[in-house]
């Protein structure tokens, strides 16, 4: 019997020009292909608009994802790579590279008063509801629409279930390292989700404990609470590899002061002090995001990291598995994280990984090299020791979809009087 199921599509809408996704528009991505290929579930496309549910014209949706699929996949062959992503690759593969690849800066100040034109596309393919459609439940996994409690409630009253994901609460535990004003919002957001979802699905066991201890502290109840490790994309199971002329270590993530990436520069200047000529070469991957100055200061300004740092956006997904292939490790120095996708990526693929000893780190890649985010002989130990000693990868079992998704339909959708397995 088919089953109606609300998806939130306000998050994957914002993005339908950006050329690379983050770990969330993965997971938007991945639950809205799941949920169009389920031979029970008939997904009805829906966005917040003004703090009530829009329907999404559902053929114009099925396009936009075709199109970031595509997009943020990638050419099958580097090759055919675009003019940034060939650049790094070539100065990688030059033995004799003075100068860094560095991405465009954020704007200072971004024009104000332009709507860009997708926002208006949307509002041209979507139209206001006066109350949900009936639906066995309505499905979120984007941290977009939860604001204020006004569409939570409104499907509350029309008997549909509410699933919510939540991939961290950091702007709530970890202000500092958010915008001003982000720790409110989430925190409005957390309690919203624990007042009006009926059941929530979390990324760790990590991010389901500090979200039982917000619940707590915050004097209410929270809904059933399952964990479901995120999977991988298929495209990261290419052999593809670069061959560097000199060793290199590879950071995936956005460039924002959480990820702990001016302490990492900080030690890649001790490196070279150190190392000379055989200082490794520490390739960043990601968009700039909040606080980031001290990272700009770094690249832009020290004489001793040119030619061995380079920074790069708007990768994909072939040419980020090329690069994990050819490093001589990843790197993961953040202060704090709910999950920590690219990591655990890496890790599928065999390629060595260092990583900050947090707990997301010590439940998911435990296998790694752990060390603590503020010790900086430590990082300067492990990377002087693997620039010299390549090192080899232990087996890893990987978290998946199928996986994660037989949670969802097995134990959230089923409880909540959804198809079963």
């Amino acid at each position: 019997m088919v089953q109606d199921v609300l998806f939130d599509a306000s998050r994957l809408l914002s993005r339908t020009e950006r050329s690379a996704p983050t770990g969330v528009d993965r997971v938007c991505l991945a639950y809205a292909e799941w949920l169009i290929e389920h031979p029970v579930y008939r997904m009805t496309p829906v966005r917040a608009r003004k703090d009530q549910l829009a329907r999404v014209d559902n053929d114009w949706f099925r396009q936009r994802l075709t199109e970031l699929r595509t997009r943020w996949t990638g050419p099958g062959a580097v090759s055919e790579l675009n003019s940034e992503a060939r650049s790094l690759f070539d100065a990688l593969n030059s033995p004799a590279s003075n100068t860094s690849v560095i991405g465009h800066a954020p704007e200072e100040s971004p024009q104000a008063g332009k709507k860009p034109k997708r926002v208006w596309k949307q509002y041209f393919r979507s139209r206001r509801i006066a109350a949900p459609p009936p639906a066995r439940a309505y499905i979120n996994v984007g941290h977009t629409s939860l604001n204020t409690p006004d569409i939570l409630t409104s499907l509350a009253h029309g008997g549909i279930e509410r699933i919510i994901m939540v991939h961290d609460l950091i702007p709530v535990t970890h202000p500092e390292f958010c915008r001003p004003g982000d720790g409110a919002k989430h925190k409005r957001r957390m309690e919203n989700v624990l007042r009006h979802a009926s059941r929530v699905i979390v990324n760790s066991h990590y991010t389901a404990g500090e979200l039982r201890r917000f619940a707590a502290h915050s004097n209410l109840t929270a809904p059933p609470i399952d964990v479901a490790h995120l999977g991988l994309e298929r495209t990261f199971d290419s052999r593809t590899a670069i061959r560097p002329a000199h060793p290199y270590f590879l950071h995936v993530g956005t460039i924002e002061a959480r990820k702990n990436l001016a302490f990492l520069l900080t030690v890649w200047r001790r490196l070279q002090e150190t190392m000379g000529a055989e200082t490794p070469r520490l390739v960043l991957v990601g968009r700039y995001g909040w606080e980031n100055e001290a990272v700009l200061d770094h690249l832009q300004r020290s004489p001793n990291l040119r030619g061995l740092v380079h920074q790069a956006e708007n990768l994909p997904d072939c040419a980020l598995s090329a690069l994990m292939r050819g490093a001589r490790a990843m790197v993961a120095p953040s202060s704090v994280e709910g999950f920590d996708l690219p990591a655990v990526e890496a890790s599928a693929m065999g390629v060595p990984l260092i990583a900050s000893d947090i707990a997301a780190h010590r439940e998911l890649v435990p296998h790694a090299r752990l060390i603590d985010p503020l010790d900086g002989l430590g990082w300067l130990s492990a990377l002087e020791d693997w620039t010299r000693n390549p090192p080899v990868a232990p087996p890893y079992s990987a978290p998946d979809w199928e996986r994660h998704f037989n949670v969802v339909q097995d134990r959230v959708l089923s409880s909540s009087g959804g198809a079963p397995a």
